[in-house]
């Protein structure tokens, strides 16, 4: 059983991608109570896939562990299932692992393995950040495909490591710039839309926590926002803008192209279990 939270397509990516290469299902933490509604009575082990966010763990993210039922985690102590995490980082983690690692610890869960993915950047709010080029996105997603299937080997072969990309001042970075990011990074206030918005919707319907709504043919922004920046990268006429950082930011857009799920020949079953596919499919 894979939990996973994704704004622009990255960790859902990967993800999927490791429950097609370990016949498990991937699930999307925004449509999932984790105090009540999930059973993991079939699971072979549990992974956490999510985007590192300034170098930490996505409060969405945080917030689902710390949500999570007594009986998830009395099954995984009674059964000895190994619980594992990716983290997909456009360039690196920082401390993301050491913070997700004690924030499962809190909740009484030990992490067996801990793993980062470089993918294209899709942070854009700040001076200095922009999306990867053309060329620098596709050698990402290249590699990417590689690293997802060596990790997805490891989870089946039970062989746990920590191979994270830290970076330079890891703990420096996760401990000062994230609690900034948190208190200063999220604010909902300063989405808009510009004249060339067209009411379409794209944005609400890309939003994974739901916190867009169309009101007078134009996106409203409401106070639950995760900063994915979702609507930001998926409106095809570049009409979606946070303050004025964002006019001359590039944007990426995986959901319709390079990053579709059919392209790994991964079959979902009704259980949304995917079929697990031998190597030969991904070479």
């Amino acid at each position: 059983m894979i939990f996973y939270f994704s704004g622009t397509g990255n960790s859902r990516y990967v993800a999927e991608h490791i429950a097609v290469h370990t016949g498990d299902r991937a699930l999307d933490i925004c449509g999932l109570n984790p105090g009540g509604s999930i059973t993991a009575e079939t699971a072979d082990s549990i992974g956490f896939v999510f985007p590192v966010y300034s170098w930490g763990v996505p409060p969405v993210m945080c917030d689902f562990v710390q949500c999570l039922s007594k009986d998830i985690v009395t099954f995984i102590h009674d059964n000895d299932i190994p619980v594992w995490m990716v983290a997909t980082c456009g360039d690196e983690t920082g401390d993301a692992h050491r913070m997700f690692r004690k924030l499962l610890k809190s909740v009484n869960i030990e992490l067996r393995g801990c793993w980062s993915v470089i993918m294209p950047n899709t942070y854009v709010l700040l001076p200095g950040f922009d999306v990867d080029s053309d060329s620098l996105r596709i050698d990402k997603i290249d590699k990417a495909r590689m690293e997802v299937r060596r990790i997805a080997s490891r989870i089946l072969n039970a062989e746990w490591e920590e191979k994270v990309t830290v970076g330079s001042f890891p703990t420096l970075k996760t401990r000062i710039v994230y609690p900034l990011f948190k208190k200063w990074g999220i604010k909902p206030s300063k989405w808009h839309s510009t004249d060339d918005c067209t009411g379409c919707g794209a944005c609400s319907t890309a939003c994974p926590v739901g916190n867009i709504s169309i009101v007078g043919s134009k996106p409203k922004w409401g106070d639950n926002c995760t900063s994915c920046l979702a609507c930001y990268h998926v409106c095809l006429r570049h009409a979606v803008h946070y303050a004025d950082m964002t006019g001359k930011k590039g944007q990426y857009l995986p959901c319709q192209r390079i990053l579709s799920l059919p392209e790994c020949g991964g079959e979902k079953q009704k259980d949304g279990k995917y079929l697990k596919t031998p190597d030969k499919h991904y070479k």
